[in-house]
């Protein structure tokens, strides 16, 4: 129980990029940024300074300068230590009591940390919308699109798509500046996102459309 230990493997680049059925373009006047779960907690399982971790971490920086350069709202996860069992549910089940409420857990990452423009809201369930006001704070800063990076990959980046699909908000995953258990939990959750609900595309891709 609880987070396994994570090899190094290489990013996915724009040439294994699977093709999304959805036609969608980001656009900078529509578009917030989501940077999911980077606390200390869930980066410990990498190695710090090695693939995936160190060059997704350094994608991501570049997307949210690029982001509050351009006042694309900048939104965070960030779960709490010592959770109840009663607020944790059925997680608990699968990876323990989860962090205790110490900076070395709960901190984001200081490459990443937020500012004060930014928001951060805290994580209760693997979608970020779940229990949660971003769907009304996107609303009300008249965005219909969300970016969605950060951890995991395959579980909570994954989840936090599909309900936005679901929530008629077109969503995009940076394929990059994620990272994963393995590399194939990575690749299947990017196949997954493109033939269901949401377009992945490389930094690089995102950098060049949101001008």
């Amino acid at each position: 129980m609880g987070l396994p230990t994570i090899e190094q493997y290489v990013l996915p680049g724009a040439d294994e990029l699977p093709t999304a059925r959805a036609n969608w373009t980001p656009d900078t006047a529509r578009i917030a940024l989501l940077v999911h779960d980077m606390q200390r907690y869930f980066l410990r399982p990498f190695a710090p300074d090695a693939a995936p971790l160190e060059p997704a971490v350094a994608n991501l920086a570049r997307l949210i300068a690029h982001c509050r350069a351009r006042d694309i709202p900048v939104f965070y996860t960030a779960q709490k230590g010592n959770q109840l069992r009663a607020d944790r549910g059925l997680q608990a089940d699968l990876w323990g009591p989860g962090m205790h409420a110490i900076p070395e857990h709960e901190t984001i990452i200081d490459e990443l940390a937020p500012v004060a423009d930014d928001q951060v809201l805290v994580k209760h369930r693997y979608s970020a919308f779940q229990r949660s006001n971003l769907e009304t704070l996107m609303r009300a800063r008249g965005r219909d699109q969300l970016l969605v990076t950060g951890v995991y990959t395959h579980i909570g980046c994954t989840a936090t798509v599909a309900e936005a699909f679901q929530l008629d908000i077109e969503p995009f995953i940076a394929a990059d500046a994620s990272a994963d258990f393995t590399r194939d939990d990575h690749l299947g959750a990017l196949h997954w996102i493109a033939r269901t609900c949401g377009v992945p595309m490389t930094t690089e891709q995102l950098l060049k459309a949101l001008i």
